[in-house]
């Protein structure tokens, strides 16, 4: 008896010390905690609608999957399975296809929007669900493969109240930009400029980290936007924003432009993404990439195999050129040999002639024609 009043306060003590443990844990992601995301689903897509009709944004199929299946995918491999849909438009095509989220690995809730609240103020709306905890907001109606991960770690690090994932892009006049100092703090917002306001490539992507305290100034029940008004405003108030430029490939898709470029662009390997069987890259069979029996071979990058391998054809099929396997012409001297790799958007230049430096001496010129053809 006399033991056990004793070993009490040492008790208390290692449950006191394993409960830190676990609320640092919580707070790091570690350990198969939990972290908490919150999904913008409340878009129309009108702009998409004369190719996808009255589907909801979110749910309009990116090969074989809704794009906010793709995203939930993406944050479930990466540990948020924990989730909010901030939906309106159609809401209950989106819930009657998600559920609870069981069949995708993730537990998903929802809150319905009566009216327009904007991008902040749909995320406001989910307070309850995110509560006094960092969380994670990303757009149900993009295409990305970033590391979300390092995106928290870098918000963790920095201590900041809000953290931006931003994204290098040729064209920014369709985005939010985001000027940085050489800390990635952000020190100005130019929403969608013309190019006489175009100081950087970062555009602001939709992706945040946020404090809950800095949704304490999105005002209740009201439409409010984050790029337009609650950004600024942190910056006028002297909170601190953070820029994080990411690797990986992410695409707003707002217009029937984007949205094939999207789709190609997953089909041959930049946008990575878990397809089904039948739209994976390489499923089917596919030819060796490089010419058989060459002496010298180069291989020329490219946006579109099929468009360069057609401006090749329309030189080489009047030079005699076979095109059962890619593009051969045959000569006594030489064999060329071009065709599209299978494996990346680039066509490979393949040479076999008696004379080695002339098979190195042709390959280049090959390769300098396929580069003219492509500008």
């Amino acid at each position: 008896m006399f033991y056990y009043i004793k070993s009490v306060p040492r008790l208390q003590q290692i449950i006191c010390v394993r409960s830190q443990i676990i609320s640092v844990k919580q707070k790091s992601g570690e350990g198969g905690i939990i972290i908490k995301a919150v999904i913008m689903a409340g878009g129309m897509g009108t702009r998409l609608r004369s190719i996808t009709g009255d589907t909801p944004k979110p749910m309009v199929p990116l090969l074989g999957r809704p794009m906010m299946e793709h995203i939930i995918i993406l944050l479930r491999e990466q540990g948020f399975t924990d989730i909010c849909a901030a939906v309106r438009y159609r809401a209950g095509d989106i819930m009657g296809y998600f559920g609870d989220g069981s069949r995708f690995g993730v537990r998903l809730q929802y809150r319905v929007e009566d009216r327009a609240l904007g991008t902040a103020g749909g995320v406001k709306n989910c307070r309850d669900f995110y509560g006094d905890e960092d969380f994670l907001v990303i757009s149900g109606d993009a295409a990305c493969d970033f590391e979300l991960r390092s995106l928290m770690d870098a918000h963790r690090r920095s201590g900041a109240d809000a953290t931006i994932a931003l994204y290098r892009s040729r064209e920014p006049l369709r985005y939010g930009l985001a000027v940085t100092d050489h800390d990635g703090l952000v020190r100005s917002f130019i929403e969608k400029p013309d190019w006489r306001r175009v100081v950087t490539d970062l555009v602001n992507t939709g992706i945040y980290v946020l404090s809950p305290r800095v949704m304490e100034l999105v005002p209740d029940s009201a439409e409010y936007d984050f790029g337009k008004q609650l950004f600024p405003r942190l910056l006028e108030s002297g909170r601190t924003v953070l820029g994080v430029p990411m690797d990986g490939y992410w695409c707003d898709v707002g217009t029937p432009l984007s949205y094939y470029r999207c789709c190609v662009d997953a089909l041959e390997g930049r946008l990575r993404l878990d397809l089904p069987e039948q739209f994976r890259p390489g499923s089917a069979p596919a030819a060796e990439d490089a010419p058989e029996d060459v002496d010298y071979l180069e291989e020329c990058p490219c946006e579109s195999r099929a468009e360069l391998m057609g401006a090749l054809s329309e030189l080489m099929l009047d030079m005699g050129a076979d095109y059962s396997d890619g593009l051969r012409l045959r000569t006594e001297r030489y064999s060329l040999h071009i065709r599209p790799c299978t494996d990346c958007s680039a066509v490979r230049i393949g040479v076999c002639a008696d004379d080695a430096e002339f098979a190195k001496e042709l390959a280049l010129s090959a390769k300098a024609l396929a580069q003219a053809l492509k500008l």
